[in-house]
């Protein structure tokens, strides 16, 4: 008979049963003895974090019209012609935000997220310390989420920067930032995925995200990734969520992307990227099958651009891209990600499976759009008269060129219609209750003519694929 059992069928002196729940214990207090401790890891590397705080101008005209509002005054204040003079009305009004970061290097540069400052008139560092510093844009690069920035200060504490590549899922990580502007609070987690990828902020997927459980919230953007040596391996850029708040799911910029992306800004304030010149899919299961694959992986071409660099290495439609320079393609995200890592002029190697072969094919790699999008970003616009709850910027020339769309672009999401209906920061509006819209200017006077209420349709492109939405309007 077991202990357990000798315990419900008699009655065992008090010296056994002590003796039992020590041994169902004990596991557990050996299982606890593995699990690491934070406290030095965080003691050592909390004076390199900083608080980033940004304000921005953002227009915040009268909603109502400018006869109405003299009105309303005349009515509030009877008996007196207020004489108001509309021009003075203020029509700028400053928003804040905060945001995390480190310090790279003792003499005053700081790393954070491109979305954190990005359009700021004015952006302060908080270091834990106390002390405050008006920050400069050394530069951003939109693409990769990914912003320097230069303080003037010296002999600054500064976090040493691991290797990515070496981590694990399942590996222990420590996140510290400002999450709701609760400045220097650190939280633990482990490695859940490597290698995914987000599409949505921007066009071009250049980003194989680490994905972790660590709680990362509003705030904690920018902030550093920690593997248990205390070196960062990942910097902090985004959630999945249902609520705004943390699910468990968040994503963070690998060491060795980032380095290489700070590397380009330090030196000449933007990030060139390689272009190779094809459009391309996954491989599934039937296209491995079709194919004579052994199984499904790579990239698979459905078109090689015209004049591209991958037409002159003699690229072919239907040709499956299995490496690039030596990087195995496991799933088709891969190859824009690695082709980013090299600037254009780079000769590089691509093995490609054609009709049953494996053939070498060397490309010398062009230019990227997102070089001339990177520098010359298009400020984000407030739209005039907006009911929608969301704001706009402009597609910039090479977007239009690359992706033949004209339209805008769903900048920022609040609460309203443009949420209910499912539309997504990085949708590309085309048309607004059945009109063309191909700038802001084209938006802002469709938005500015729609009805008080009912239903419209908007129609958007999001990852390639059009669809059209029901926007529900309410007085």
């Amino acid at each position: 008979m077991s202990v357990l059992t000798s315990l419900f069928f008699s009655k065992p002196p008090r010296r056994v049963i002590r003796l039992a729940l020590v041994a169902l214990l004990l596991p557990l207090n050996g299982q606890a003895a593995e699990l690491p401790g934070f406290a030095d890891l965080v003691e050592r590397n909390a004076p390199s974090i900083v608080e980033i705080s940004t304000m921005r101008s953002v227009e915040a005209r009268p909603t109502i019209p400018d006869q109405e509002l003299e009105e309303l005054l005349r009515r509030l204040n009877p008996g007196q012609d207020p004489e108001l003079d509309l021009d003075q009305i203020p029509r700028q009004r400053q928003r804040a935000a905060v945001g995390s970061g480190f310090l790279m290097s003792g003499d005053g540069y700081v790393i954070t997220n491109n979305h954190v400052v990005v359009g700021a008139d004015e952006i302060q560092v908080h270091l834990n310390d106390r002390r405050v510093f008006e920050a400069e844009v050394v530069g951003l690069d939109e693409p990769s989420d990914l912003a320097l920035l230069k303080i003037d200060a010296e002999d600054l504490p500064h976090v040493e920067f691991g290797d990515s590549d070496a981590i694990r899922v399942g590996d222990w990580v420590l996140a510290i930032g400002s999450p709701f502007g609760l400045e220097f609070s650190a939280a633990a987690g482990i490695v859940s995925a490597m290698g995914r990828s987000i599409p949505g902020r921007s066009s071009y997927n250049y980003m194989s995200f680490i994905q972790t459980d660590v709680a990362i919230n509003q705030g904690n953007s920018g902030g550093p990734l920690f593997n248990l040596d205390g070196q960062v391996i990942g910097i902090n850029s985004q959630i999945l969520s249902s609520t705004g708040g943390s699910n468990g799911i968040s994503f963070s910029i690998p060491s060795n992307v980032a380095l290489n992306v700070i590397g380009q800004l330090q030196e000449s304030g933007k990030v060139d990227r390689g272009l190779l010149g094809v459009r391309m899919r996954e491989v599934d299961f039937a296209l491995a099958e079709i194919f004579e694959m052994e199984r499904p992986r790579g990239a698979f071409v459905d078109e090689v651009q015209p004049d591209s660099p991958a037409e002159a290495a003699g690229l072919l439609n239907e040709d499956i891209i299995l490496e690039f320079n030596g990087h195995e393609i496991e799933y088709f995200t891969d190859l824009p990600f690695y082709v980013g890592q090299y600037q254009p002029g780079t000769v590089a190697e691509v093995l490609v499976f054609r009709s049953g072969e494996l053939l070498t094919r060397e490309v010398t790699l062009g230019s990227s759009p997102t070089n001339e999008i990177a520098s010359n970003t298009p400020q984000v616009q407030q739209e005039r008269g907006n009911p929608l709850g969301f704001r706009i910027s402009e597609l910039s020339p090479e977007t239009q060129q690359v992706t033949g769309l004209s339209g805008v672009r769903i900048a920022e999401l609040n609460a309203g219609p443009g949420r209910d209906a499912g539309l997504l920061e990085g949708d590309v509006i085309v048309s607004l209750n059945r009109q063309t819209i191909e700038s802001a200017d084209d938006f802002a006077r469709v938005a500015n003519a729609l009805p008080e209420s009912g239903f419209v349709p908007i129609r958007i492109v999001r990852e390639g694929q059009g669809t059209t939405l029901a926007l529900e309007l309410s007085p």
